[in-house]
């Protein structure tokens, strides 16, 4: 398994950013009727952090690096700083452009990944479970499968907060990542919009815990897929908003990329 961390600079965000990226071990297969050996390139998953986070988090707190071993896939973690995965245009800071294109041409470039849709997928854990679905979706073209664990869907209530001295509840914040936040809803920053609006949802699994605080966020988007007749699937499991869930159910979804 070969490890790498280190800076790329990137249009989207004007700057360099950090990655770390996992490569299992060599990825070679016999070619058919000869003894030639050959590379395969990798499957991928793009792995997006939480709030607070950054591209070590995963890391430091599961055991990705195993998973990514066991199951014979790249694995892709991108610094997200507290963005929610967004294009912030009043800051150059274009998050969603990144992750969803930019990210994977840059790690194409470098690391011998594939660059199939059927063989790149994109998932996350609390804000990067959103920066998942909303970026899986508005670049439905890259992306086959989308995983959610306890996801921040929040933005249907985002436009309702008042608390300046709680991040997860202040206006001022959500305001500095989403923009006017009348505008949210029924723009590509909302997932239902993007469900609606999406001409190939890629397959969608979602896990949380029941005792977590996104809960009910998450059980209602998986009602709205339901309703717009979308498969998912969606786990609903004791737990709350910790590191042993996610680690849990990234495993879990890992597991389903490789069948």
């Amino acid at each position: 398994m070969v490890l790498f961390r280190g800076d790329v600079k990137c249009r989207s965000l004007q700057r360099r950013t950090s990655i770390s990226v996992i490569l299992p071990s060599d990825n070679l297969h016999f070619l058919q009727d000869t003894e030639e050996i050959v590379p395969q390139p990798y499957k991928t998953l793009y792995l997006l952090h939480g709030l607070y986070g950054s591209d070590d988090i995963f890391l430091a707190n599961t055991s990705i690096q195993k998973f990514a071993e066991d199951h014979g896939i790249a694995i892709v973690i991108p610094c997200g700083e507290n963005s929610f995965y967004v294009d912030n245009e009043k800051a150059h800071a274009y998050y969603g452009e990144y992750v969803g294109q930019e990210l994977l041409d840059i790690t194409r470039n470098i690391f011998p990944l594939s660059d199939k849709r059927e063989d790149t997928f994109i998932a996350g854990f609390s804000m990067g479970g959103y920066g998942a679905i909303r970026n899986g979706l508005k670049y439905f073209q890259n992306f086959s499968k989308i995983g959610m664990i306890s996801a921040a869907l929040i933005t249907d209530e985002i436009i309702n907060y008042s608390d300046s001295s709680n991040v997860l509840r202040s206006r001022e914040f959500y305001e500095s990542v989403f923009g006017n936040l009348s505008d949210v809803k029924n723009s590509d920053k909302d997932p239902k919009y993007l469900i609606e609006n999406c001409p190939d949802v890629p397959d969608i699994y979602m896990a949380c815990g029941v005792d977590d605080f996104l809960f009910e966020k998450n059980a209602d988007f998986y009602d709205f897929l339901k309703y717009k007749n979308i498969d998912a699937t969606f786990v609903e499991a004791p737990g709350e908003h910790t590191w042993e869930f996610c680690d849990k159910y990234i495993k879990e979804f890992i597991e389903t990329l490789s069948l």
